[in-house]
């Protein structure tokens, strides 16, 4: 698109021609077409922070973020929802650019309606993991918690709707499935670096990957998008602590991420040749992440080792609050809001760049 408005428009700044870019993306989030006229019933997310719409709001964790200046810019402004954001998350630009809605709701919310239900919900908890170590030792629900979940979804809707609908919806429904990084970050390195070496604990987390797709697969899912590991070591945080002075990224996160990304990649396929009535597509958020980090200028930003939040290099959930001082005037220059989860405006970027392309592959 950049270099369609690049003819168009010879004389613009490529800053001006960028910003206009992006904003057209953002514009136009839910745009996409579906092939063969498809409709979609339905988003359903399972994860952690990065796809959480709020769920840790109902849950006794200190893994919470349902305070300013987190959700600075949701709607009007200033709404703290429990999005690890200063506005949108993944899972609200998912369901628009499938044509179900502009916000995809917790689950756990205790103010939805049945008619939500039936549209999706985010199943999602921040701070959990492939490893149920990682969601246990941060009080979150597991993925395992989360299908318990979804069994209990599936039980509500079928009460709603009955069970010949709900076999349309559980089979047509997008799933969306993003999570890991804190496995990574925080499980390994604190509790799991003496039991395993790097290549064993990703196998552990392949493990638990396959039995939860195996799963999701048993219980009606048949169009899933896999998301992959990001840029973890480039995270302003990882920079922060282990980076060294310079804060460059950090080389172990991010080859680990690496590791993974190419066992979970594996495993896709394999599931495929298992499953194939099903679609499951990988979503590679690592290079498109770093190719923002790398040439930010190409999308507009300017700032990518600092989150917008207080000196951007720590903080995140609870450090992130309203006592919180220099909270940056301009979220759009950043890609980072805190020090490990991404602006609105970067995640708008990278859904499009990820998701765009890979639409088709989920029928």
């Amino acid at each position: 698109m950049k270099f369609l408005f690049e003819k168009l428009f010879p004389q613009l700044p490529l800053v001006l021609l960028c910003c206009l870019v992006r904003v057209i993306i953002s514009e136009h989030v839910s745009d996409v077409n579906l092939p063969n006229n498809e409709t979609v019933p339905a988003v359903m997310v399972f994860g952690d922070s990065i796809v959480d719409t709020g769920n840790n709001n109902y849950i006794t964790t200190i893994g919470k973020c349902n305070f300013l200046p987190y959700g600075r810019d949701f709607g009007k402004g200033n709404q703290a929802t429990g999005r690890f954001s200063n506005g949108l998350v993944p899972s609200d630009i998912i369901a628009a650019k499938f044509g179900v809605k502009n916000l995809l709701p917790p689950y756990l919310d205790p103010k939805l309606q049945p008619e939500d239900l039936l549209t999706g919900v985010s199943f999602a908890s921040g701070a959990a993991g492939y490893d149920p170590l990682t969601s246990k030792t941060a009080l979150v629900l597991s993925l395992s918690d989360q299908l318990d979940k979804f069994k209990e979804y599936i039980q509500k809707i079928s009460g709603t709707v009955g069970e010949n609908r709900t076999a349309t919806i559980l089979s047509k429904s997008i799933y969306i499935l993003c999570i890991g990084s804190n496995d990574i970050t925080n499980t390994y390195p604190l509790f799991r670096r003496l039991q395993y070496d790097i290549q064993a604990y990703t196998d552990l987390m392949a493990s638990y990957a396959t039995k939860f797709l195996q799963e999701l697969y048993g219980l009606g899912g048949r169009r899933i998008g896999v998301v992959n590991l990001p840029v973890i070591g480039c995270v302003p945080s990882q920079r922060t602590l282990h980076g060294g002075k310079q804060r460059n990224c950090s080389d172990f996160e991010n080859q680990a991420a690496i590791i993974f990304n190419t066992k979970l990649s594996s495993l896709i396929n394999n599931l495929t040749k298992e499953f194939p009535d099903a679609r499951l597509v990988y979503l590679d958020i690592y290079n498109q992440l770093l190719n923002l980090i790398q040439k930010p200028a190409t999308y507009g930003f300017e700032v990518t080792d600092k989150g917008c939040c207080g000196t951007g290099n720590i903080e995140v959930a609870i450090l992130c609050n309203p006592l919180t001082q220099n909270i940056c005037p301009n979220t759009s220059n950043y890609i980072f809001w805190d020090s490990f989860h991404p602006t609105e405006e970067a995640y708008k970027v990278i859904c499009s760049e990820v998701i765009d392309n890979k639409i088709k592959d989920f029928f």
